[in-house]
């Protein structure tokens, strides 16, 4: 059991004239209506620090707290590697079935968790996320210098993140060439249960992934693949817009979409479920202090190897 969470929120413009219930029903659709309710109920959410019944209609800038109370996580690998260590940057491999971050069901059995209590005298920052299913390489900076200058570098495009994706056999219909690039923008999609999902639409924001072949295989093709944009699963929904969902994926089909669904179907495929092969194989990056061209590697699963690795 971990030790509880106390979510916090202020009502903005959208949420006043909401009563209590309403806004949480509609905010956070995870749960359902009657859940929410009765959290309300036995004194779980606060509005400015006091009790308050379902039906109470919110004003703009109100303090809502829901406290969750503590509850069993599921089990994920909660070990991790430090691949390089020094005063302003860590680099570590994460394994896949970890979260980065806290979200939905994980709190302490997260990275950021787990790097907390290795480096309890100031825990370091992550400059960016992969997937839960997503093994390799994380950067974080160890101080607020370092974390500005690597986030700059990041929103300049200037860190290159390579990656090993495995997906299906080469398909006589969609032959592949030897090095391809994909354009296919990604936004916001709905999505039972979450409200929404990220996927390939028209409407979204720009991505662009560099692709090579490594190894054609009898029953898979193992891809390198360089992202100069970091849309949320971007190489997830890229490969599927051509008709390669990465192997064992359970989210995105061909095309880059997530399966229909109804809002009943408990059974749903979400964004942090597991099964696809997607590592984050190398990551270069210049030291923010000595402005040293740096590149940090971590070691494929034998699934995403070379034959001769």
């Amino acid at each position: 059991m971990n030790q509880g969470w106390t979510y916090h929120n202020q009502v903005d413009r959208a949420g006043a004239g909401l009563t209590l219930l309403g806004f949480y029903a509609q905010r956070y659709r995870h749960s359902s209506r009657a859940e929410w309710q009765v959290r309300i109920e036995t004194g779980q959410v606060h509005l400015d620090g006091q009790r308050a019944s379902p039906g109470t209609v919110l004003k703009q800038g109100q303090n809502l707290a829901y406290h969750r109370p503590p509850w069993q996580e599921p089990k994920v690998p909660l070990t991790f590697d430090v691949l390089y260590e020094d005063a302003e940057v860590l680099a570590i491999h994460k394994p896949s079935g970890l979260p980065v971050l806290p979200g939905g069901g994980f709190l302490e059995h997260t990275l950021i968790h787990q790097v907390q209590q290795y480096f309890p005298q100031g825990t370091p920052f992550p400059i960016h996320r992969l997937g839960r299913g997503t093994s390799g390489v994380v950067l974080m900076a160890r101080s607020q210098p370092a974390r500005a200058a690597l986030s700059q570098q990041m929103r300049d495009r200037q860190i290159q993140k390579v990656y090993r994706a495995l997906i299906g056999p080469e398909q006589t219909a969609r032959p592949l060439a030897e090095q391809f690039e994909i354009s296919q923008t990604i936004g916001k999609v709905p999505y039972p249960g979450l409200g929404y999902i990220y996927a390939a639409t028209p409407k979204g924001r720009p991505a662009h992934s560099a692709c090579t072949v490594l190894q054609r295989r009898s029953e898979s093709t193992l891809l390198a693949v360089t992202i100069t944009t970091g849309r949320p699963h971007q190489i997830r929904i890229h490969l599927a817009t051509m008709g390669y969902p990465l192997l064992g994926d359970p989210l995105y089909g061909v095309g880059g979409q997530p399966p229909s669904s109804s809002p009943e179907d408990l059974s749903r495929p979400v964004p942090g479920d597991c099964g696809y092969c997607l590592h984050a194989f190398s990551l270069q990056f210049s030291h923010p202090r000595t402005q040293d061209l740096m590149q940090v590697m971590s070691d494929p699963p034998d699934p995403l190897r070379l034959t001769s690795e």
